[in-house]
């Protein structure tokens, strides 16, 4: 994943609604009205909220009729989770590393 479209990601579910939102469309697609139903903001603020996801690639929408339901997008998830991978073999990897050298100071000390 490159930084620039993995910045969009972290923007995006940095708000706590659209996190909410995400959650929601994981249940499955929804329209705007559906998804503006349960908060207490505007439906233009929920468009703009879906608008910072599907720009970060997290959910697309589709027309179907007069409707446009969004809905995830699975694989953009799955980059995010290897990104994360990543990151957190590089610290386990640092921090197996200091145990030894801890371990190794500890038998210094103790003989």
């Amino acid at each position: 994943m490159q930084t620039a479209p993995l910045d969009s990601v972290f923007h995006a579910l940095a708000e706590p609604t659209r996190r909410a939102l995400l959650l929601r469309l994981a249940d499955g697609p929804a329209t705007v009205s559906d998804l503006a139903a349960p908060f207490d903001i505007s439906q233009p603020a929920i468009s703009r909220h879906l608008k910072v996801l599907e720009d970060a690639g997290l959910i697309t929408s589709r027309i179907k009729g007069n409707r446009r339901p969004r809905e995830v997008v699975p694989g953009r998830l799955a980059e995010l989770r290897r990104w994360l991978a990543q990151i957190e073999a590089t610290f386990e990897a640092r921090f197996a590393k200091l145990d030894t050298i801890l371990d190794e100071n500890q038998g210094t000390q103790d003989g």
